[in-house]
């Protein structure tokens, strides 16, 4: 069975931070490179962060020194720290592999998490 449960989205000013979790099957943890991506109304899904089963990661340059991603391997659990939130951080944040998973030749994703930054 695939899991991907994310949480944590909420409305936060400006300069505020936020945690977003996301509960991943094991099945799906342990061999994967996961990352955290943006849904942004009227624009492509984008990947913003990534992390290697080495913990090794990588992020796109407009959060490069605000976000930090992190996994948890106990937990089979994928985090993404959020600071200095900026307007143009709102949207919804899904959490999955990279490149995304398909299952049964359809793309698959969780219900994602509502990020709202606004004063």
């Amino acid at each position: 069975q695939v899991q991907l449960v994310e949480s944590g989205g909420d409305l936060v000013q400006p300069g505020g931070s936020l945690r977003l979790s996301c509960k991943v099957s094991e099945n799906i943890f342990g061999s994967n490179t996961m990352g955290w991506y943006r849904q942004v109304p009227g624009k492509a899904r984008e990947l913003v962060a990534r992390i290697t089963t080495g913990s090794l990661t990588n992020y796109v340059d407009s959060v490069k020194g605000r976000f930090t991603i992190s996994r948890d391997t106990a937990k089979t659990s994928v985090y993404l720290q959020m600071n200095s939130l900026k307007t143009d951080d709102t949207g919804v944040y899904y959490c999955n592999t990279v490149p995304g998973l398909i299952i049964r030749s359809r793309p698959y994703w969780g219900q994602g998490t509502q990020v709202t930054v606004s004063s």
